[in-house]
């Protein structure tokens, strides 16, 4: 079996945790990985965060384990790696900071055939891709694509599920997200003012790009998705509180709670359905974009519903990202579009 030869620029959260989810797979190999970090210290994260859970030897500069030999390289930002030496299929940009065609076209002219972005991009791509919203769309001379987010994964899903099923007039979203590694742990000069605030003390108001690029994907809700994000002093463990407003006041939380499933039954590896009373160390390791809890639904006497979907965001991110890995494969195999 032919092994899809990846890269990976920046081996933080979502890049380490593509790392481990190959260790478990047969046919893609992490072959390098770019990060301006000495070597012994990413294998020790590596290693670290599972608690010594999983077999990997650093060699010089290489990771070393039954997947393969991933060479370690020092590099800071797009265009540093000559990744054709590598005969990469395609990089995974995990660093967060480089985001727009221009940064990500540097990848691609330093000999990555395909480059995959780990988050929202600041302007357009070949194609953003929602795994279980849009995938269906990707072609074979996509070049540029970005996986969205962990956000714009769990709130396209169910607005795709409750649009289809119901039809929606408007939708709210507020992801009650945990801190992120560009966020400070004490109050220090950042890029705004709430931003300059400490993580690890509050509970920071802060924006989101997500309505935008689901109304991309979805263009039949334009203009009805707004949104914001509220940064919180937990380290894992997401939640998406989505309200909206269906056409019609006929729908029930029953009738929700049923078309959830539906989805879930076609798409198991995405979504998934809780009746338990979680909480937000509950998701910690779940690779699900929506891990929809049905305990929270809320419906006003109108046409007005509440959601909660949990999710770990790191965590999915990286399992949606192998996901487009493999439909790109497909592609290649087929030779033509999905």
């Amino acid at each position: 079996m032919r092994k899809i030869r990846v890269g990976l620029m920046g081996f933080g959260e979502i890049p380490r945790h593509i790392y481990r989810l190959c260790l478990k797979r047969n046919d893609i190999e992490i072959v390098a990985i770019a990060d301006l970090g000495r070597p012994e210290l990413l294998h020790y994260l590596l290693v670290a965060e599972t608690k010594g859970g999983i077999e990997v030897e650093l060699e010089g500069n290489f990771l070393v384990s039954k997947n393969g030999r991933a060479r370690i390289v020092m590099g800071g930002e797009p265009g540093d790696i000559p990744w054709d030496i590598f005969n990469v299929d395609l990089v995974v940009d995990g660093t967060g900071k480089y985001k727009s065609r221009e940064w990500m076209l540097k990848h691609y002219q330093a000999g990555a055939k395909r480059v995959i972005l780990s988050n929202l991009p600041t302007n357009d791509l070949d194609r953003v891709v929602v795994m279980g919203v849009n995938d269906h769309t990707i072609k074979k001379s996509d070049k540029l694509i970005s996986a969205g987010s962990a956000t714009t994964n769990a709130a396209a899903i169910l607005l795709k599920i409750f649009n289809h099923e119901f039809g929606i007039d408007y939708a709210m979203l507020t992801t009650v997200h945990s801190y992120t590694s560009d966020q400070p742990l004490r109050d220090k000069v950042g890029d705004d003012y709430r931003r300059s605030r400490s993580a690890a003390e509050n509970i920071i108001p802060n924006t989101t790009p997500s309505p935008y690029w689901i109304q991309k994907i979805m263009p039949e809700l334009e203009g009805r998705v707004e949104g914001s994000a509220l940064n919180v002093p937990i380290p894992n463990g997401s939640l998406l509180d989505l309200t909206t407003i269906m056409k019609s006041g006929e729908v029930g939380i029953e009738q929700i709670h049923k078309s959830v499933e539906k989805y879930a039954k076609k798409l198991p590896d995405i979504i998934e359905l809780v009746n338990d009373p979680i909480v937000s160390t509950d998701v910690i390791g779940n690779k699900h974009s929506v891990v929809f809890d049905t305990r929270a639904s809320l419906k006003s006497k109108g046409k007005m519903i509440k959601t909660l979907t949990w999710y770990h965001a790191a965590m999915a991110m990286a399992a949606r990202i192998i996901d487009l890995i493999m439909a790109y494969e497909k592609l290649n195999e087929e030779g033509g579009a999905v």
